[in-house]
């Protein structure tokens, strides 16, 4: 029977392991430049969206100036054509593109994982269904496809959450691509001697699929969700940019959405349209330099020799 002392030690053990792995991948990761100047920009842009509320000098929402103010020290990147300060509007803004961005690279990982994972596993028919279903799905544009679901979705009685028919929107249109991946190293994985060792024991399907195939799916995986999030914050800005935002909520898309409709431009207001702009870019760059050093540190043979 298991006491509390075997458990204690199993979670200490579990904590060892753990903390062995954090010191092994730093010690890997610490050596790419570029991916610690991508994890330091996403940690203070991460910092900002959780403090908005005491870095940003004004709330985003009030009028706190006369419209279309130019920058000053009052009004650092100026007013909008509301009178609302625009920095403060781009401090908020990282609240909401980031939330997307990875609330819809992770749905869409795992719609992927799940139908990869079942459909190399299992094979034949339910492979082939599930197979042409997804080349259907990558066949159609994805952008004209996500803007056509977001739309739809608006008119829904889910058309109430805005962001959140943007998440869904992002997410059905991202998956054909991660259930490929998962496929493809399912198919690998599952014809591998300790695979069959389970089913010769008697490991039923769920187990396999669980304990033994998904694990080992798991750098793909993480590399894929690393490389969503940059793409669904892409197409957030882009949706937002065309209208399809939620007009109530401060995104960096939205910004940039109300500052080409007010003919910022036109009216030379590069404080109103360039910084959401550069945001949007250094989150992005970022968050693909992340996955290039986690992907250096899951396969040696790119690591500098």
């Amino acid at each position: 029977m298991v006491n509390a002392r075997d458990i204690a030690i199993g979670i200490r053990e579990r904590l060892e392991y753990a903390k062995s792995g954090l010191r092994d991948f730093w010690t890997v990761y610490k050596t790419n430049n570029a991916a610690v100047a991508g994890l330091v920009m996403l940690i203070v842009i991460v910092g900002i969206a959780i403090f908005a509320p005491l870095i940003a000098p004004y709330d985003p929402y009030a009028r706190v100036g006369a419209p279309m103010e130019p920058p000053s020290l009052e009004h650092w990147l100026g007013t909008n054509d509301l009178g609302q300060d625009i920095f403060s509007e781009l401090i908020y803004g990282s609240r909401v593109s980031l939330f997307i961005g990875f609330i819809a690279a992770l749905v869409a990982t795992l719609i992927g994982t799940v139908i990869g994972l079942v459909a190399g596993y299992f094979g034949g028919v339910i492979d082939e269904v599930l197979m042409r279903v997804t080349d259907i799905w990558l066949s159609i544009p994805t952008l004209l496809f996500t803007i056509f679901l977001a739309a739809t979705l608006m008119r829904t009685p889910l058309g109430g959450r805005i962001l959140y028919s943007i998440i869904i929107a992002i997410a059905i249109t991202a998956w054909p691509t991660v259930a490929r991946l998962v496929r493809s190293m399912t198919l690998s994985i599952k014809e591998r001697l300790y695979v069959e060792a389970a089913r010769a024991v008697g490991a039923g399907d769920a187990h396999i699929m669980l304990k033994h195939i998904l694990p080992n799916t798991a750098p793909v995986i993480l590399v894929t969700v690393i490389t969503r999030i940059a793409i669904a914050m892409l197409t957030e800005a882009g949706l937002s940019f065309l209208g399809l935002g939620d007009p109530t909520a401060k995104s960096w898309g939205m910004i940039i959405h109300y500052a080409m409709i007010r003919n910022a431009i036109v009216l030379g207001m590069w404080w109103w349209y360039i910084p959401p702009g550069l945001m949007i870019s250094l989150t992005v760059l970022s968050i693909l330099l992340i996955g290039l050093g986690v992907e250096e540190y899951l396969n040696p043979r790119l690591r500098r020799r």
